[in-house]
């Protein structure tokens, strides 16, 4: 295996959100892993990838509560789970009464996760804001975990930020980070180096996500964006840039900050060597 990140497809043509990153050492990382439908494609590619019939996930981090997140690990957990094994899960979910009071979004897909919990309650590794994990040569250092003070998108709000750095390259990974918390990013992280990288994952999809200001901080080369065709064009069948979607100004950002590339699911799986 390589030093490389790769960003699996959408089965099911939507949203989804699915990482698989791997060293040299043989070490692999998975975050989220898309919807139930996902789930099958994942363990298909993870096998090819490790070699493996039964292959191992050193970390897997999920990034916060919403279904096109954490299906397909809570699918793999229930049904697959003789499949693979798992080293660590890490994530730092709110609460379900939080939940319940604050954003309803994810009420019914955390109710499913705790009634899973138990089938890998061992492997749980609560993480929070500032926790660093090294996985073989991957470093992972913690900018962000849920933050009470946020009561608007919250679950969006609460996904786990981190920064890779793996081989000669560094990366971003937001989840579906809002606009509310990329600010508080930009405030605790701004001006220690740490935010600034060379790779990139959108937030929540590319779209309504984090602001531009965080970008700027960023600064990426590359952007990887789990975005299918039809957000990517903002088009639902009336044509290119015709919906209520922000892809598409969010896409001239990107040029205007002056990012080189921009890798996306509607294109397959992608995979970014980081030697």
């Amino acid at each position: 295996m390589k030093n490389a990140i790769h960003m699996l497809h959408s089965i099911t043509n939507t949203q989804m959100n699915s990482f698989l990153i791997t060293t040299a050492s043989g070490k692999i990382i998975a975050i989220d892993g898309g919807l139930r439908g996902d789930a099958l494609y994942f363990l298909e590619y993870l096998r090819l990838l490790s070699g493996q019939e039964i292959p191992h996930i050193d970390v897997w981090f999920l990034t916060h509560p919403h279904l096109d997140h954490i299906d397909a690990f809570m699918e793999i957990m229930q049904n697959h789970r003789e499949e693979l094994t798992v080293g660590e899960i890490r994530f730092g979910f709110p609460s379900r009464e939080f939940m319940a009071l604050e954003d309803k979004s994810a009420v019914q897909t955390m109710t499913e996760f705790y009634e899973v919990l138990p089938l890998f309650a061992d492997k749980v590794r609560f993480t929070s804001g500032g926790t660093v994990l090294e996985v073989g040569e991957a470093k992972f250092t913690v900018l962000y975990s849920h933050d009470s003070e946020f009561t608007h998108n919250v679950c969006n709000n609460s996904s786990l930020v981190f920064r890779l750095d793996l081989g000669d390259k560094s990366a971003i990974f937001t989840g579906d980070c809002g606009v509310e918390a990329g600010q508080k990013i930009v405030r605790m992280w701004g001006d220690t180096g740490l935010l600034k990288a060379d790779i990139c994952q959108m937030a929540h999809h590319g779209q309504n996500g984090c602001d531009r200001a965080f970008y700027e901080a960023v600064s990426p080369e590359i952007c990887l964006w789990c975005t299918p065709l039809w957000l990517w064009n903002n088009d639902r069948g009336k044509g290119f840039n015709t919906h209520i979607w922000k892809t598409v100004e969010v896409r001239g950002w990107m040029d205007e900050i002056g990012v080189k590339t921009n890798l996306k699911i509607c294109d397959g799986t992608q995979v970014l060597e980081l030697d």
